[in-house]
């Protein structure tokens, strides 16, 4: 996810007292009984979005040939999702985007505390960028984007599920947003904490006994 200063920029936005939805509404893996606050954003709402993020990538690249950058490994399930609903939509229309997918990993969180320590993995030769539009996913960082525009694409654009709200934050902000959050530890839906509670639906607030139980 990315950290936002300012409200203006995101229309979904999610609010700092929204107390979520209780757990007993959902259904969600018994061995994270305990390790969890509440559902912030159900699995369905996701969907919905996501296929609305879908619906406007079309309307602004539709004449483009597209690669996609799925950063891994919190970035893959709404990768995955948001590329379906693209070629769902370029089946079933006269828009059509070509577009091929390609996989980075980042690595800069430990425990629920980010790093200055960014590591990429997989973006050594991107030259097969030059002259194409990227749709890059996943926890993207200025460091990343610099690195992508060394290859010469014709245009970059930034699809984010999450943005959190994070006073004097200098972050970039997506071009595409899903929701934004408050700036609470949220995990599920490929986003981890130390590699657990990936196997989630939903977007779930971690808890306090959740983090001391998976700590290293």
């Amino acid at each position: 996810e990315w950290k936002l200063a300012s409200r203006t920029a995101v229309n979904m936005g999610i609010s700092d007292d929204w107390p979520g939805y209780s757990l007993d509404l959902f259904s969600y893996p018994a061995h994270y009984s305990g390790d969890l606050d509440c559902v912030i954003i159900p699995h369905g709402v996701i969907m919905d979005r996501t296929e609305r993020l879908a619906r406007n990538i079309m309307d602004e690249l539709g004449d483009h040939d597209i690669v996609v950058l799925c950063v891994l490994k919190g970035g893959y399930q709404f990768c995955a999702d948001l590329v379906d609903r693209i070629k769902a939509l370029s089946r079933n229309s006269n828009h059509t985007i070509p577009m091929r997918v390609h996989f980075i990993r980042l690595k800069s969180y430990l425990n629920d505390q980010s790093t200055e320590d960014l590591h990429i993995l997989g973006a050594e030769d991107l030259s097969f960028l030059a002259g194409k539009a990227i749709v890059g996913t996943g926890k993207t960082m200025k460091t990343l984007l610099k690195h992508v525009e060394a290859f010469g694409p014709k245009m970059i654009k930034v699809a984010g599920l999450l943005v959190k709200r994070v006073p004097h934050s200098s972050a970039c902000v997506p071009d595409y947003v899903g929701f934004e959050i408050p700036n609470r530890f949220v995990v599920g839906y490929a986003l981890d904490y130390n590699e657990y509670f990936r196997d989630l639906n939903h977007i779930c607030v971690i808890s306090e006994s959740g983090k001391l139980k998976y700590k290293i």
